[in-house]
């Protein structure tokens, strides 16, 4: 618990959290530090399993299909044309492609987490003091101390 409330501060004196953001995470682990078990406290709440994939912004995307089929054999393996994003990879996804400036930007990576469920992941992230989003760039997500999105998703 120490180092999430270190991270806080840390962040609050960089300038990343508001002077409320602050103290609602504060309260947050104030709030939830009764129900805490020894277990819990040694163990993440969260357990990943891996890096599930990272999204790429490209300016074409015949261009970058081609290129990803040619250089590691991926293939699509599911498409959102409305919003011009296939994702590739050969049995499964590993990597997002999405037609947006500025091409050739790591748009964000996702993490697989264990038994994902979003709303308990959603409680124990604002237990932690972070704010998970969602929109169609980065689906699920939270940004990690430099503002960098984090997708977290199921394996």
């Amino acid at each position: 618990m120490h180092g999430v409330i270190a991270e806080l501060v840390d962040r609050f004196e960089r300038g990343g959290l508001t002077r409320r953001q602050l103290i609602e995470g504060l309260a947050a682990i104030v709030a939830t530090a009764g129900s805490a078990t020894a277990a819990s406290a040694q163990t993440p709440g969260l357990q990943a399993t891996g890096i599930n994939h990272t999204s790429v912004l490209v300016s074409d995307m015949a261009r970058s299909l081609e290129w990803y089929g040619r250089v590691f054999g991926f293939k699509i393996l599911s498409e959102d044309k409305e919003h011009k994003i296939a994702r590739l990879g050969i049995n499964k996804v590993l990597v997002s492609l999405r037609v947006e400036p500025p091409a050739g930007q790591i748009d964000h990576f996702a993490i697989g987490v264990e038994n994902f469920n979003k709303e308990a992941v959603t409680k124990e992230l604002q237990g932690m003091g972070l704010t998970p989003a969602e929109n169609i760039e980065y689906g699920f997500y939270v940004r990690d101390p430099d503002g960098a999105p984090v997708q977290i998703t199921g394996l």
